[in-house]
């Protein structure tokens, strides 16, 4: 099954080029703030993508969802499978998705460092091959402009007692853009799929991974 990655499109996901795939996977940030008419936008345009499916979860600018859940689920039942800190499975792949990230200003979908994002990634089940979240792990895919790993601590942690897990993606941090393979200790693949570059006008293409 051929995955097509994409996150942080902010509102211009009419400009990117998506590659065919049969999973299409948008990893949060999908809108800039609170108007409806933009997530309805969006809906519309995922809806019109030709894969056979589509998942999302939220981000920190996704405010309408984590202020009205039930509506912004409604945008995407039946087609689309939106994961808040659930599980599904899809096409013999046990999948977990979550938008949280540490606390940065006043956003959505946003906790404390520490014991409270803890709590959150406890919650992913010992199963889960395929992990979508918002934000990356401290240490990949997290270095931003100012040089420091803003990812969170929590979340790495909770990473290597998942021992079923293949591949992990994420965006948030549009600077840490890139794929990053299995190597060593780390026995899955992790990919920032953030679309929107930091300081720059320019989109990074979708990235695409074959299970």
């Amino acid at each position: 099954m051929r995955l097509v990655m994409i996150s942080d499109t902010h509102g211009r996901h009419q400009e990117l080029s998506v590659p065919d795939g049969d999973l299409l996977i948008h990893s949060g940030d999908f809108s800039s703030g609170k108007c409806w008419d933009e997530l309805t936008e969006f809906a519309d345009w995922l809806h019109s993508q030709p894969h056979q499916h589509k998942l999302l979860i939220a981000g920190n600018h996704d405010l309408l969802l984590e202020s009205f859940p039930e509506d912004g689920r409604a945008l995407f039942a039946g087609w689309a499978t939106y994961l808040q800190d659930e599980a599904c499975q899809l096409e013999g792949i046990s999948i977990y998705g979550s938008p949280w990230t540490p606390r940065f200003f006043d956003f959505a979908f946003m906790l404390e460092r520490g014991e409270p994002l803890a709590e959150r990634w406890a919650r992913i089940p010992a199963t889960t091959q395929l992990l979508i979240t918002h934000g990356p792990p401290q240490g990949l895919g997290d270095l931003t402009s100012l040089g420091t790993h803003a990812g969170c601590e929590a979340l790495a942690d909770r990473l290597p007692f998942l021992p079923e897990l293949k591949l992990h993606v994420f965006g948030h941090i549009h600077e840490g853009y890139g794929s990053f393979p299995a190597s060593g200790r780390r026995a899955y693949a992790s990919i920032n799929a953030s679309s929107c570059r930091w300081a720059d006008p320019g989109l990074n293409p979708p990235l695409v991974w074959d299970w």
